[in-house]
């Protein structure tokens, strides 16, 4: 999880977590920790950390918009997608997923592998669109 940002005391938010990513749950030092199925059946946050799982491009693009608003200023959204190698069925990929992120008014800063299956590309709010005093992403 050190590689993903995740800080103790924050407030996280997994959604669609494929059953092969249950570590991601172990994690202990969460402030608060929720999880839902899709991101219209989120709650309200703000949350610092959310981890969203998706195949389908269309779903994604709709996702975002949700959960920026769930999102703390200074949080992040770990935007996940299977990687080619692992022959998951799949309509995204790291570029598709910028784009729906500058759309949305979300910028990209890091990627990494999360596991043999998934990517994912770390989007946070442009630092020039953040209230002020809400700090730097982690």
């Amino acid at each position: 999880m050190k590689k993903l940002g995740a800080k103790p005391g924050a407030a996280a938010l997994y959604v669609a977590v494929p059953e092969t990513i249950a570590p991601l749950h172990a994690y202990a030092d969460w402030g608060v920790l929720h999880r839902a199925d899709s991101a219209a059946a989120a709650p309200g946050g703000p949350f610092d950390f959310i981890h969203v799982f998706e195949t389908e491009a269309p779903a994604l693009a709709a996702a975002l918009p949700a959960l920026k608003r769930r999102l703390s200023p200074a949080g992040m959204i770990w935007a996940s997608w299977p990687k080619k190698a692992a022959k998951v069925p799949t309509t995204l990929g790291e570029d598709a997923i910028r784009a729906m992120a500058l759309g949305a008014g979300l910028v990209d800063v890091k990627v990494c592998a999360v596991d043999a299956v998934w990517s994912g590309l770390k989007l946070v709010i442009p630092v020039k669109d953040r209230p002020e005093g809400a700090g730097s992403a982690p």
